[in-house]
């Protein structure tokens, strides 16, 4: 008797998503190899087993080509993101911290050693040590440092919009300047960071992923926010929704964000089918996982 076709095809799709998570543990056992050789970084609270794997995740999801070792840096580069939201969101206390971590950030992206008290920086100096080593780095090296400064000003940007609102100095942001800013979601520069490891070498080629990355940056920033209001509520932190008269603003302007970014993605296909097909999968996945659940542990 011949087999059922749509039995083989169910055969083949679980043994591929089998495949996936696979690469996913691969990467979450290194990420949780980072959170205990940084302890002073990673607070046991909300850097628990659940983020790791959920980091490891939507990056082999997103990226289902690459094996454990290319994905190493990218898992690692989400991570630093995190750790270094948690510092301005949660542990920085006045603008002059936030003004030295910055600083601190942008010496070991340059290539400076990280000081002795600054853990986010040990972290990053290794993450970059890593990344020169890959041969794009000597192009794309300052497209990645530019990538590093622009998370790092939006993140800056964001705590004295938060900070200002909070104790009534100035009102809060429009939505349009807050999605101006949604490099504070460190996407981008996670995104960079993945291509100088694994995909074009040259500046001219890098710049037009960069568009694209930055249109799916802007549509998951809203995908985040609707999705974790009521935690952001809890936390103080800055929420979309919380610069509109009604939820419904922001639902409307992702629509127009998500049809922006599938329109650059279909653009980009033809000449970067690879990179293409990676962030309509990161904006796919996230948008899916954010229906669910969030990545942060308790706090």
């Amino acid at each position: 008797m011949a087999p059922d076709v749509r039995a083989v095809d169910e055969l083949r799709e679980a043994a591929e998503h089998g495949r996936i998570c696979a690469l996913a543990a691969q990467g979450q056992r290194d990420l949780q190899r980072c959170l205990a050789a940084h302890p002073a970084l990673f607070a046991a609270g909300p850097f628990d087993a659940a983020l790791a794997s959920s980091v490891a995740l939507a990056i082999a999801f997103s990226a289902p080509d690459c094996d454990a070792a290319e994905l190493r840096l990218t898992n690692r580069a989400v991570l630093w993101g995190f750790a270094l939201d948690w510092q301005v969101d949660h542990l920085a206390t006045s603008a002059a911290e936030v003004d030295q971590l910055v600083r601190r950030q942008l010496a070991v992206a340059a290539g400076a050693p990280a000081t002795a008290n600054d853990p986010l920086g040990r972290f990053l100096a290794e993450f970059r040590a890593d990344l020169a080593a890959a041969p794009a780095f000597a192009t794309l090296g300052g497209a990645w440092r530019e990538a590093v400064r622009r998370t790092l000003e939006a993140m800056r940007r964001e705590w004295h919009w938060r900070t200002a609102g909070r104790d009534g100095l100035l009102p809060l942001p429009s939505l349009a300047d807050y999605l101006a800013n949604a490099d504070n979601l460190a996407c981008t520069v996670v995104n960079v960071g993945h291509w100088i490891s694994t995909g074009p070498d040259t500046p001219d080629r890098l710049d037009r992923l960069v568009a694209a990355s930055d249109a799916v940056q802007r549509a998951l920033r809203l995908v985040n926010d609707l999705a974790t209001y009521e935690r952001d509520l809890r936390w103080g932190d800055l929420n979309a929704i919380l610069l509109v008269a009604d939820r419904a603003v922001v639902e409307r302007e992702l629509t127009g964000l998500l049809a922006r970014a599938t329109e650059l993605l279909d653009e980009l296909r033809a000449d970067f089918p690879r990179e293409a097909a990676y962030l309509t999968r990161q904006l796919g996945y996230t948008s899916g996982f954010y229906r669910s659940t969030d990545f942060w542990g308790v706090a």
